[in-house]
């Protein structure tokens, strides 16, 4: 999880918003989904309370949703089919209302040599996945054969459920803007979401959660009838499958995690931390542009490409640019550098330099229309269109663990970073809707030391950062870590196009045998 939106696998880029940025309630033994103990030799074991969602029948079938539905289309094409599954709202009222997950999934068609199902989330919090299934049986290559690839929208995300808390925007995250005033708007803006959420979500906020979520997958794989699944997490994705594996740890068999987080960051204020990588990547995009002079002119130098994201974001500091219909002041500009820095790649770095030069045209005065990348980025920042995508994304991280109640808090870290880093700091140490959020009804899960699973992570990530993946390998014997050097890229397998990693994920999915020893690969000459 990056506090925003994680980018899509199935292609180069997602839109501008998918690229870029938390009193217990024991819920004890039954309600872990693991087999209720006999309370002695001498009585039967206890009803299984979950048995009508262990053991529901799926009704698959065509997973087009309409002539527009370019997921379901390409799903169809690949042979996916789709089925709801049933889930309880609250596991501690097992009988009560329920919610539906989608999922979607294509069958392994090596019979003889079945692996069994693997399960997918692309993170988020809030991603949906269910469109994920053909982009990783492309990258699984031949190992696909032998697994039923499935996809899982999670609870209150894409297809399952919804949560919307009727947001003017897709994302909490916002800059502080600058000095006390600039903060305090932010603190308003906080708690204008959280209230929107109490408003109009207020029933389902309570059972939002990375348990909960974990909870579900394991009644997708009753469900599916498999008595232990493997799992692909991306970004958030890892921390869930940790969660997972915590809570189930019978019923998991081969787990690769890819864009580690370290469960002991994990918070709603995750992106803390993050500044020195996102200053990295922002360096080696200033230098690409810089070699594109000709074509994007932002300046022949790094530094002088530097100096014109400057330009902007003071100019957007004394007044609003006006960018086609939108306003960008320096609350906004921020982030939209920030979400162009996940993928390292020459469309994304275009579609960053198309914006940047978009901004600066702005700060000059100039009437601008802005690119596509800018536009839809824009959409997302500024418009309620993906209202649903920030309200699911907040109320997990608000209802996993809780966060700072002070926004004094969180001005003292502002001025602690000073000015030194005007762009990246005053949105990762910016206050958020957690703040104002009820606190979780569980306590945060104390992920176990002993996973064996194969962890992924580029050692530019700015969104889960290498030290946090380097920590995890250390805190587990267990694992193993494949590390892309030299790459500013968040999520690797499948996605980046390095033959080292692919081949050592697969190599794993095929056997279930864990390398050896960690494995180093190069960054691949483009």
């Amino acid at each position: 999880m990056t506090g925003t939106p994680s980018p899509d696998r199935r292609r180069p880029r997602r839109r501008a918003a998918r690229t870029a940025a938390a009193v217990a309630l024991a819920l004890a033994g039954t309600l872990s989904l693991a087999a209720a103990p006999a309370s002695s030799a001498a009585t039967r074991p206890a009803a299984d309370p979950l048995a009508r969602y262990h053991h529901q029948h799926l009704r698959w079938q065509s997973c087009l949703l309409g002539p527009g539905d370019a997921t379901g289309k390409e799903l169809d094409q690949t042979g996916a089919q789709c089925a709801d599954v049933t889930v309880p709202l609250d596991y501690a009222r097992p009988d009560g209302r329920t919610l539906t997950v989608a999922i979607s999934r294509i069958r392994g068609t090596d019979t003889a040599h079945r692996a069994g199902a693997l399960l997918l989330n692309s993170g988020g919090p809030g991603g949906q996945t269910l469109g994920d299934p053909p982009f990783v049986r492309r990258a699984m290559r031949e190992v696909a054969a032998r697994y039923d690839v499935v996809g899982v929208d999670p609870r209150f995300v894409g297809r399952s459920t919804p949560l919307d808390c009727h947001w003017p925007t897709g994302s909490m995250i916002r800059g502080a803007g600058t000095g006390r005033a600039g903060f305090d708007r932010e603190v308003r803006f906080a708690a204008d979401l959280a209230r929107r959420c109490r408003a109009h979500a207020g029933d389902l906020l309570p059972h939002s959660g990375t348990r909960n979520t974990a909870r579900d997958m394991d009644i997708v794989r009753a469900a599916l009838g498999e008595r232990r699944i493997s799992y692909l997490g991306y970004s958030y994705g890892s921390y869930l499958g940790q969660v997972y594996a915590t809570m189930f740890p019978g019923r998991v068999d081969r787990v690769v995690l890819d864009g580690v987080i370290d469960p002991a960051r994990y918070s709603p204020r995750l992106l803390r931390g993050a500044e020195e990588a996102n200053g990295h990547a922002l360096r080696d995009w200033a230098d690409w542009a810089a070699a594109h002079h000709a074509a994007r002119g932002l300046g022949r130098t790094r530094d002088a490409v530097l100096a014109t994201v400057e330009t902007a974001r003071s100019a957007a500091a004394r007044t609003p640019l006006r960018v086609g219909g939108y306003r960008v002041d320096d609350h906004v500009l921020p982030v939209l550098v920030l979400n162009g820095l996940s993928q390292d790649n020459p469309t994304a770095y275009g579609d960053l330099a198309d914006a940047v030069r978009d901004l600066r045209r702005a700060a000059e005065g100039r009437a601008v229309t802005p690119s596509p990348w800018l536009a839809s980025a824009l959409e997302f920042t500024l418009t309620g269109h993906e209202s649903a995508y920030g309200s699911a994304q907040t109320s997990i991280l608000c209802g996993d663990v809780p966060a700072p109640r002070d926004p004094e808090t969180y001005w003292r870290d502002l001025r602690r970073a000073g000015n030194g880093d005007r762009l990246f700091a005053p949105v990762t140490n910016n206050i958020n809707p957690c703040a104002f959020w009820d606190p979780p009804r569980e306590r945060p899960t104390t992920v176990r030391a002993d996973l064996p699973a194969l962890l992924v992570n580029a050692t530019g990530d700015p969104r889960t950062v290498y030290p946090c993946a380097r920590a995890v390998r250390r805190d587990w014997p267990s694992s193993r870590l494949v590390t892309l050097r030299d790459a500013d890229q968040h999520a690797v397998y499948g996605v980046y196009g390095s033959p080292c990693a692919d081949a050592a994920v697969n190599a794993y999915l095929a056997t279930g045998r864990l390398p050896a020893t960690d494995v180093s690969c190069p960054r691949p000459t483009r």
